[in-house]
């Protein structure tokens, strides 16, 4: 199966954040490629991973990046594939991280999601949508999707509501 999504982080320490939307990508059908590669210390790598994602069916990439967090937009100089930017967590809780995503010049677009897990699910979820728009068969797996979480929502809320009626 080719790789309809390519997660691009910029340290292995990066995998634990994104694990479960990788997770959720391949529960959705969709096929994943993960790599490890650094703006910084291997460019070369990133630059020849990043001009061979479209040849591997690559549609969207996500870059998961902390500190500076260049990844994503020199992955995005680089390619026309909308490039989804996940701010890690660091020393400065991780808004350094999206500081430096969000600031992009104008020109050279990435769209920054949260910072860590919920940011890397999103980006996950919104790269499934992209895809979904020429997918009759994962956006019904999208709507699925969403109707197990208002489902779950219900749930907990009757949950809550029992324990304090009993309470």
């Amino acid at each position: 199966m080719n790789a309809a999504v390519a997660f691009l982080l910029g340290s292995d320490s990066d995998f634990p954040a994104v694990e479960k939307g990788i997770a959720l990508l391949r529960s959705l059908g969709l096929g994943v490629v993960v790599e490890v590669s650094s703006a910084h210390r291997t460019p070369e790598r990133t630059l020849e991973l990043v001009r061979g994602f479209e040849s591997r069916g690559v549609a969207v990439i996500i870059a998961a990046a902390g500190g500076a967090a260049h990844l994503p937009g020199v992955v995005a100089g680089h390619t026309l594939l909308p490039v989804l930017g996940v701010p890690m967590a660091s020393p400065l809780s991780g808004l350094d991280s999206l500081l430096a995503m969000v600031q992009m010049p104008a020109g050279v677009p990435v769209a920054v999601f949260g910072i860590g897990e919920s940011g890397a699910v999103n980006a996950a979820l919104f790269a499934a949508e992209l895809l979904a728009v020429a997918d009759p068969d994962l956006k019904e797996k999208l709507l699925a999707y969403r109707a197990e979480q208002r489902q779950n929502v219900l749930a907990k809320s009757r949950k809550l509501k029992e324990k304090l009626e009993q309470g």
